[in-house]
């Protein structure tokens, strides 16, 4: 992601719609309904010897940043040795890394791979969340992942899940259904588990 664009630093307000465009340019896997879908595929997780590919965007758990919460990263390195990545925080720019802020060198726990590819829901509908599934979501205009609980899953390959994020500010515990693209909805993983 570059948030400076000939020497100019991009709005926010262009940086997520971005962020959204690229997650609804995913491509949709268009194998049979008896395929299985390859890894990093919707819901379809990476295997555990998977290693991220430097660029390649993650959701990453880091000290630190808002009460230690998932944020939206991209990896640079992946050191064999240690088993750690380093992974830069894209909602920081490059003339704010001073100090190296916005730098984290992570275990593979602290790692999760975003998707690369979409679910076609017309053709594996049964492997999307569904309601009621309790997921991690990037909260729409943020880069940060939170607790959520899927209210619908996309109906067509265009399609969003709509969830409903974790609020005690409403009654039911809930704050009404937003719409996160497949690509920012992912398996829950508790933070405690480092």
């Amino acid at each position: 992601y570059q948030r400076r664009v000939r020497g100019k630093t991009m709005r926010r307000g262009l940086f997520m719609t971005m962020l959204q465009q690229k997650a609804n340019q995913l491509p949709v896997w268009t194998g049979s309904k008896s395929e299985q879908p390859p890894p990093l595929t919707g819901t379809v997780a990476a295997d555990g010897s998977y290693i991220c590919n430097p660029g390649e965007d993650v959701a990453a758990l880091c000290d630190g940043v808002e009460d230690d919460n998932w944020i939206l990263a991209e990896v640079y390195l992946h050191n064999n040795n240690t088993n750690k990545y380093q992974v830069k925080d894209i909602d920081i720019e490059e003339d704010e890394r001073g100090d190296g802020a916005g730098n984290h060198t992570l275990s593979r726990r602290r790692v999760i791979p975003l998707p690369l590819r979409k679910l076609n829901p017309s053709t594996h509908g049964h492997l999307l969340f569904q309601p009621g599934h309790k997921v991690l979501a990037l909260y729409p205009q943020t880069t940060c992942f939170y607790p959520a609980t899927i209210h619908q899953p996309p109906k067509g390959e265009e399609d969003e899940y709509q969830v409903m994020f974790f609020d005690n500010y409403y009654a039911e515990g809930y704050a009404p259904p937003l719409p996160v693209p497949q690509r920012y909805v992912l398996e829950f993983r508790d933070k405690k588990k480092k």
